[in-house]
């Protein structure tokens, strides 16, 4: 597909609501992506400390 200016460009043959809201919703999941995960990763790592730490002291 060619297009004659940036414009049309933009327009994506009249799909650009379809191509721009897509390529959006993809590039938010892969930042949001890593950020969910090191959250995750704190939390379990926060609740793995906590559990050494009452098996430890119990004993």
């Amino acid at each position: 597909m060619q297009w004659n200016s940036v414009g049309e460009f933009f327009a994506m043959g009249g799909y650009a609501f379809y191509v721009w809201g897509s390529f959006g919703l993809t590039a938010l999941v892969m930042l949001g992506e890593p950020l969910l995960i090191r959250a995750q990763r704190k939390a379990t790592l926060a609740n793995l400390r906590n559990q050494l730490q009452s098996e430890s002291s119990s004993s």
